[in-house]
């Protein structure tokens, strides 16, 4: 049985989507990813979050892919290492951030109690006031902030490493279609993902503000523990 080129390019083709997706499911997307729905009180802001995270991280990877191919440019020894190694620091920030945050915006109240002659202790955290105000920023700047995050996430990882096989790519033309494949779904990845990730964070926002405090909190150190471990490891 023979296999006609368009059915080869189709497979290929088909296999980068799925690999876009694939790469959505990193664990350093999956850490970043949840310190930026964590802001958010909505599904659909979330998923907008994510949208943007997966057009920034085909625009790095469209640019740096072309320019490889158009110019036969080759790619430093240390290009990865140095990618990875701010996606690291990176993660710290978006971790120490996503902590001030969740510190300012949590208050821990004491309650003393008496019940048949026994004093009790309770502590419950609260959201502050003005926790509801941070939902509501402006689209603009919510989808600058997700798409700087994933230009810097498509230079790294399996991302930065699929741009080295992109310069074996038979033209230009096709090595970019297989980026935009690949980028579509990261995109589509990172659109489910967002949503899945936000669904904890958006219900306990409304029923269990002490849950979602804590959260906030294992999120943030999730994702300044992955960035510290990256840092010495690289």
């Amino acid at each position: 049985m023979n296999i006609s080129p368009d059915e080869t390019s189709f497979a290929v083709f088909g296999l980068g989507f799925v690999l876009g997706i694939r790469h959505a499911l990193d664990p350093d997307h999956l850490v970043a990813v949840s310190t930026i729905v964590s802001r958010h009180k909505s599904v659909v802001r979330s998923s907008i979050a994510g949208v943007f995270w997966g057009v920034g991280h085909t625009a790095s990877l469209l640019i740096c892919g072309t320019s490889v191919l158009a110019l036969r440019l080759r790619i430093p020894d240390g290009f990865v290492a140095t990618a990875e190694r701010a996606v690291a620091v990176m993660l710290v920030l978006l971790g120490v951030n996503a902590l001030w945050r969740a510190i300012r915006n949590s208050r821990l109240h004491v309650h003393v109690h008496s019940h048949e002659g026994r004093r009790h202790i309770h502590f419950h955290a609260h959201q502050a006031e003005s926790q509801g105000s941070h939902d509501h920023r402006h689209i603009f700047e919510m989808g600058l902030r997700s798409l700087l995050i994933g230009m810097v996430h498509g230079l790294a990882g399996t991302g930065a490493l699929m741009i080295l096989v992109i310069a074996a790519a038979p033209s230009l033309l096709a090595g970019s279609i297989y980026i935009l494949i690949f980028g579509l779904g990261s995109i589509a990845g990172m659109l489910i993902l967002s949503s899945a990730i936000s669904i904890p964070f958006v219900v306990s926002a409304r029923f269990f503000q002490t849950f979602n405090s804590g959260l906030q909190y294992v999120t943030a150190l999730m994702s300044i523990g992955l960035g510290l471990f990256w840092i010495s490891s690289v």
